[in-house]
């Protein structure tokens, strides 16, 4: 019997599986850690301690509770939230906590300064994608403008999943899907790095490219001591875990989409050609020849947990969703007239406005909790409708939606989603993510399963009908009209005193 480890490095938490040949997981392991906000428009992680520190924990982890000898595992794939941004020595040691992908907003400044030194025009052209927050290339050059005496001691520029892959295997490698969130660097039509685009950093600096099921390298002597995995086991390149979500429901025909319920909603649309308009993401899909058009929020999963700390702090924390789940179904669609923006560490797509703030529009004494809560529900929903109604409006409909992740299991939201976008979602058996599909892709790296697998692997469960309801035709509308007549006044709040 074989098995394949997949290890997946969350916004909040860390989760991984053991799985054996035709997809049955024997060991699941998890691990919280937290989002560092050292200032607003901030956010970071560590990486010793929160990327690589929760990848050796949760190999040692399900090692002991499997049984497995480490000599039976074929191969590892790893994934992480990204893009991210971490600047290392020659020795691979980090040299500042680890930049966060678009929620992160710090680096607004070098966008607008790369955008006229470039040319908007010609980025979009060259690389597929604006330059928002989640580029890596601007957080370069954020780092290299405002901590110069660190940059003379950067040797490369890695993501979250390269530096676990450097440290499990020395070798320092990037695959394309990640890659192409490092605008300027990244040309989409030749798949390669590219550096005539502005003057962020040497061509030495970033790792060398591949595809997500190409072996990078074979545990080291050192990885091996540190997690318990056998010297030699392959170790694929991995990437970004928003992929790695997709792939563990089955996204794989031009057409399928997959919306992830996580601490953000990241959205991934497979397509038989590029796709590219600055209001939405593009990047080469794992594979050679395939391609995928992404959009996502800044703030959902994440907002909810804003929410419970700060309005339900008398619950048991583990209990405390299941509550305010009920809370929020007791309230009718449209909370009675509440509407929410959820944009509370800006917005990423499709409006890319970094100074967007979170409002909660239309209150009245005869609001509760619940009330509030389900506008936050809706709030996301409607902010991933204005997404659905952005591809629609570029030419690319879903022709099935596959959700996933831990935001699935809140109900109400999901179903809110389902009415607001007028889309059917599948909820398949599987909902352990990112983790699954990081054993499938390493699965399909050593010749242990073929791409149609995963159907077998996780079948098809629960579907979520779309219905329609007059509260939402009525206030979706009202939703886009309240942000657009209040974001100067949003501006405004962020110009210095």
């Amino acid at each position: 019997m074989g098995y394949t480890l997949g290890v997946d490095i969350g916004t909040f938490e860390s989760k991984g599986v053991l799985v054996e040949d035709g997809g049955r997981i024997v060991a699941q392991a998890a691990r919280p850690h937290e989002m560092i906000v050292p200032r607003p428009g901030w956010a970071e992680h560590r990486a010793e301690e929160d990327w690589w520190g929760d990848f050796v924990f949760i190999t040692q982890k399900l090692l002991a509770d499997s049984g497995v000898d480490p000599a039976d595992i074929r191969a590892v794939a790893t994934s992480a939230i990204g893009p991210c941004m971490l600047p290392v020595d020659a020795a691979g040691k980090p040299l500042i906590n680890g930049v966060l992908y678009g929620v992160d907003t710090r680096a607004a400044r070098e966008i607008d300064d790369l955008n006229v030194e470039i040319g908007e025009e010609k980025i979009l052209a060259r690389c597929g994608n604006a330059l928002t927050s989640q580029s890596v290339g601007p957080k370069i050059l954020w780092f290299r403008r405002n901590h110069p005496d660190l940059w003379e001691k950067t040797a490369k520029i890695l993501n979250s999943a390269s530096y676990l892959t450097f440290r499990l295997t020395g070798a320092y490698a990037i695959d394309h899907y990640t890659a192409a969130n490092f605008s300027p660097l990244y040309d989409i039509n030749r798949q390669d790095w590219c550096f005539d685009l502005g003057e962020i950093c040497p061509p030495d600096m970033l790792p060398d490219l591949m595809w997500s099921t190409e072996i990078a390298g074979h545990v080291t002597e050192e990885a091996a001591k540190e997690t318990g995995l056998a010297p030699g086991t392959p170790v694929t390149c991995g990437t970004i875990d928003a992929a790695a979500e997709a792939v563990s429901v089955g996204v794989r025909e031009p057409g399928d989409m997959m919306m992830m319920y996580g601490s953000t909603i990241f959205i991934i649309l497979l397509a038989d050609k590029p796709l590219t308009d600055p209001r939405l993401w593009h990047a080469p899909w794992l594979f050679p020849g395939e391609h995928a058009s992404m959009a996502g929020l800044a703030t959902s999963g994440t907002l909810t947990h804003w929410f419970r700390d700060r309005f339900a702090r008398e619950l048991e924390r583990d209990g405390a969703f299941g509550v305010l789940a009920k809370e929020a179904e007791a309230s009718p669609p449209g909370a009675k007239g509440l509407i929410c923006l959820p944009y509370f560490s800006g917005e990423r797509t499709p409006i890319h406005d970094s100074r967007a703030k979170g409002t909660f529009f239309g209150l009245d004494l005869t609001h509760d909790r619940g009330d509030m809560y389900r506008a936050v529900l809706e709030g996301i929903a409607s902010a991933t409708r204005h997404i659905a109604d952005t591809y629609a409006e570029a030419g690319q409909r879903p022709s099935r939606v596959l959700a996933v992740g831990g935001g699935t299991k809140n109900k109400p939201w999901l179903k809110a989603t389902s009415d607001l976008t007028g889309l059917d979602q599948i909820v398949c058996t599987v909902t352990t993510g990112a983790s699954y599909g990081d054993a499938f892709l390493a699965a399909l790296a050593v010749g242990q399963a073929e791409p149609g697998d995963m159907a077998r692997w996780n079948p098809a469960g629960e579907v979520i009908k779309a219905e329609t309801h007059a509260a939402y035709d009525r206030q979706y509308p009202l939703f886009l009209r309240l942000y657009q007549q209040t974001r100067d006044i949003m501006a405004d709040l962020e110009a210095p005193e």
